[in-house]
Order: structure tokens, then C-alpha cells, then sequence
């Protein structure tokens, strides 16, 4: 299936590593000019170097996205190198899971506010384009309770979803459309999960066997999720909350 991506610009937070370089990297696939930030200089630049490669434009900068000042001249900067911006995805997590004060304040400013400031940043340019996708990607930890040692994460990621909700109706009418990705368990070399499994291997055993399709996703299966709802393809979802974890939750959606 055809997007209609090539060409068009899309920014990525958290862009060098795991869902988030395969979502830089599954635009790039479709032709798309992809930008991208993480804290990390050399993985930056060769996240870059690698998108470059399957030849399309693309641009990268090395900053915290809990500076705001950062991330939005980040993004205003991409937009006018790229000449335009065509759809965002907030990716970046703190991973953060206690319930200590600083647990809450780094889940705040890293998994909620950045996202929040992301948007408001690009939000004059998809306008501009006449037409934009906003993507957050969240968590089912914010939709069911999985532990009182991740309320942290799992409060911001449930915050999430008011603030995506109200986002996509406050900028239908420009023609804009925002949702959210809610990823389950998922596994990639140097990841949360591939920790767990060196350090807690009954823990991951445990995880595994949780799902009903005995195993965890792959950052692609996300990706390929996130990319679709950026797309023209997607042009009438918007305020969505799309689950991709296997059964995992045992919610039913209201």
C-alpha cells in the first residue's frame, strides 16, 4: 500500500534507537524527509548517516526534550530546513517507574510535557501544510494497572490520552489530526526488556507468558502502526487511542 509519504516531512523524538529509529526509519522507507532528536551526539549523527543512505534528506540535533527552548527551536529549525513540516511523533519516555518525587517530576517533563511542547511547536507549520499528523506514543501501562512500581510512568502515559483527546479536537478544524500509539511489551538489543531478561530472566519469562501470543512486539510492529496513522491513509482517525500489544490488556475499550 502507498502512503503518499515521499517527499513530505516528518519529525521523530527519541529518533535513534528502538521504536523510535524504526519509526524514523519505516518514513524513510516511504520516501518521507524524517528529523530526529535524541541526547546522544554520535548516535544522532548516525541515525543521519544511516537515513541519508536509503535517500532521503534528513536532519538530527542532539538536546534534552525536557528543555523547551531546545526542542522547540529543534523543531522550527527542522521545519525550515526541510522546508515545511508534515507530521510529528513524540516518542520520548523517561522510562521512568518509582514513586519517589523525582520518579513523577522525570515522567512528567520527559513522557507528558515534552509531548505537549512538541505539538505547540509544530502546530503553525502543519497548518501551513495544510495538513498534519500529531502521533504520541504512550503505553497499555496507562490504560491498566500493572504494579504500584511503575505509577509513575503509568500516570503520565494515562495523561496521555486526555491530553491527545483534547489536542485532536482543538486542531481538527485546521485540519490536523492527532492520536496516540499505546505500545505492549516490547523487545529490542539494549531496551528495558532486553535488561529485564539479562538481570530478571524469570521476570521476562513471566512477561512472556502474560500475552496470549507468547512473546513481545518488535519496535517495527509499532512503527508500522505510527507511520500508518501519520499518513493520508489514515485522513479520518484522529483522537484514537490504537492498542498494539498482542492481548495483552484485558480491557474492553469504552
Amino acid at each position: 500500500m502507498d502512503l503518499h509519504l515521499a517527499g513530505k516531512h516528518f519529525l521523530v523524538t527519541g529518533g535513534t534507537r528502538g521504536i523510535g529509529r524504526a519509526i524514523a526509519e519505516t518514513f524513510a522507507a516511504e520516501g518521507a524527509n524524517v528529523s530526529l532528536c535524541a541526547r546522544s551526539v554520535d548516535a544522532v549523527a548516525e541515525t543521519v548517516h544511516a537515513l541519508e543512505a536509503k535517500g532521503v534528506k534528513a536532519f538530527g540535533r542532539a538536546l534534552d526534550v525536557t528543555d523547551t527552548d531546545a526542542l522547540q527551536s529543534f523543531i522550527r529549525d527542522a521545519a525550515a530546513k526541510m522546508k515545511g513540516l508534515d507530521g510529528i511523533v513524540a516518542n520520548t519516555s523517561a522510562l521512568s517507574s518509582g514513586d519517589s518525587v523525582a520518579d513523577f517530576d522525570a515522567a512528567y517533563r520527559t513522557d507528558l510535557l515534552h509531548t505537549r511542547n512538541a505539538a505547540e511547536a509544530a502546530i503553525p507549520f502543519l497548518e501551513k501544510a495544510g495538513a498534519g499528523s500529531i502521533i504520541a506514543i504512550s503505553s497499555i501501562s496507562g490504560s491498566e494497572d500493572y504494579g504500584y512500581d511503575g505509577v509513575s510512568y503509568g500516570t503520565m502515559k494515562a495523561a496521555l490520552f486526555f491530553y491527545v483527546k483534547s489536542l485532536a479536537r482543538h486542531v481538527a478544524k485546521k485540519n490536523i489530526r492527532a492520536n496516540i500509539v499505546s505500545p505492549g511489551t516490547t523487545y529490542f538489543e539494549g531496551g528495558f526488556w532486553d535488561k529485564v531478561k539479562i538481570n530478571d530472566p524469570k521476570q521476562f519469562a513471566d512477561t512472556i507468558a502474560f500475552n496470549p501470543m507468547g512473546r513481545m512486539a518488535t519496535p517495527q510492529e509499532i512503527a508500522d502502526v505510527a507511520v500508518f496513522l501519520s499518513s493520508p491513509r489514515a485522513s479520518f482517525v484522529a483522537g484514537a487511542n490504537v492498542v498494539v500489544d498482542g492481548t495483552a490488556t484485558q480491557r474492553i475499550p469504552n
